[in-house]
């Protein structure tokens, strides 16, 4: 039996297992998908050993994407560029590495607004951290011709900015509704708006009709973002569409069937997250 396993520090709110558990029952397949809780100074020892571990791969959360990057024998080019990797598989007894939050979020925004990116729009991406790194590279690699960086932090944004090349731009968080108005794509990769954090205070008036707006957060499933931009009539991309379809890759690796996101899954991990 194939074993897969997720990697995380904490690991118990994971929906991976659910995920990944919902797509071998709906394809028969004899295999498991479990957890592991791994200390932060253990990550990179406990990935080299993957093998003897009894694992066919897995997944890395935070805080053990840079060092699963660490551990790596391959390196994909998105895990490369972004500087974190969260799916992993053996290879000849090589570890391989990928970033599939890349994936997972244009995935994501393909299937929620059909035909987004055939003129490439102004994007404002909200947030510097990991996953604004990830987003940035993936609207990069769909030709996205400037980027806007908005953070609190104005020396963390120069900083990512600085490693993707003149195409992104940054700016101060307080800064970003100026460039509502010439912006096609909104993304908020920050934790403002997330169960138990304040909501982001955005005004999204000044945005085109034909905009997009997308959340990284799933918990709540639609934030105060999304329900300004719904309520606009504005298309709209919630958080839990990523998670959802950044799992397939790595799904395909180890069990050897490319699976589908499908409504009753979405339907069964929105249960599971609850009101």
């Amino acid at each position: 039996m194939r074993v897969a396993a997720i990697f995380g520090h904490p690991v118990g709110h994971s929906r991976s297992p659910l995920i990944h558990g919902y797509w071998l029952r709906q394809h028969g397949l004899s295999g498991a998908y479990v957890k592991h809780q791994v200390l932060p100074e253990h990550a990179v020892a406990t990935f080299r050993t993957l093998k003897d571990l009894g694992l066919v791969g897995g997944n890395a959360t935070i805080p053990h994407k840079e060092a699963l990057l660490l551990a790596a024998d391959e390196i994909s080019p998105a895990a490369r560029a972004v500087g974190a990797a969260n799916t992993m598989w053996l290879h000849e007894g090589r570890l391989c590495v990928d970033n599939t939050d890349v994936l997972g979020f244009l995935a994501n925004v393909d299937e929620c607004a059909p035909g987004w990116d055939a003129s490439p729009p102004v994007a404002v991406v909200l947030g510097a951290g990991g996953a604004a790194r990830a987003i940035v590279y993936a609207l990069t690699t769909r030709g996205v011709p400037r980027i806007l960086l908005a953070n609190r932090s104005l020396e963390r944004a120069e900083a990512l900015a600085e490693a993707f090349g003149p195409s992104v731009v940054p700016v101060a968080l307080d800064e970003a509704e100026a460039h509502m108005a010439g912006a096609g794509l909104v993304v908020n990769t920050t934790s403002l708006g997330m169960k138990g954090q304040p909501d982001l205070e955005l005004d999204l008036s000044r945005l085109p009709s034909h905009a997009v707006v997308v959340e990284s957060v799933y918990i709540p499933l639609e934030t105060a973002l999304l329900r300004q931009a719904r309520l606009r009539g504005l298309r709209t991309a919630d958080g839990l569409g990523m998670l959802l379809h950044q799992a397939v890759p790595g799904f395909e690796r180890w069990f050897g069937v490319r699976p589908v996101v499908t409504p009753e899954l979405r339907a069964m991990i929105v249960a599971d997250i609850g009101p």
